[in-house]
């Protein structure tokens, strides 16, 4: 067994379906959620989002999220949405799947974020949150520029 297949047998996998948001301020600024992995002992910045509850829609789901994990209003999310193909391993779970990645846009300069409604999961991890104008190295997915500028295109 190679060292990738043993690392694969050890992690549990989950295709859990999701449905994150990407925010955008007056000036082009995405909303990153700060997160650190204890398992893995790495931070991680990604947009707003979870999981889709049974009986949930897609956009549904992203509104909810939004408003949860950041108190920004879940009716900024728009319909439109982007297929993002996602490889990732949180607290030990790998997870394989596509996700939709839906724009919510801001007509002030970073939005004031509240992250009041978190899971105690969610709290344990947080590490704050930013409105970045140049994305960090560890962003998740690592093609969110791509994806930012497929959301944003016409």
């Amino acid at each position: 067994m190679s060292a990738v297949e043993g690392e694969e047998a050890a992690t549990a996998r989950s295709d859990r379906p999701a449905a994150r948001v990407v925010c955008l301020d007056r000036d082009g600024r995405v909303l990153l959620m700060h997160w650190y992995d204890p398992v893995s002992r790495t931070d991680v910045w990604e947009p707003p989002g979870g999981g889709i509850d049974p009986g949930e829609t897609a956009l549904e789901a992203a509104r909810r999220e939004l408003a949860e994990e950041t108190g920004l209003p879940g009716s900024a999310v728009r319909e439109r949405f982007v297929e993002v193909a996602r490889d990732f391993t949180w607290l030990g779970v790998r997870y394989v799947k596509t996700e939709p990645f839906f724009l919510a846009r801001f007509d002030e300069a970073r939005p004031r974020v509240d992250p009041g409604a978190l899971t105690e999961e969610e709290r344990a991890a947080y590490r704050g949150y930013a409105w970045a104008g140049e994305l960090p190295e560890q962003v998740e997915p690592p093609d969110l520029a791509a994806v930012v500028a497929r959301l944003t295109d016409g």
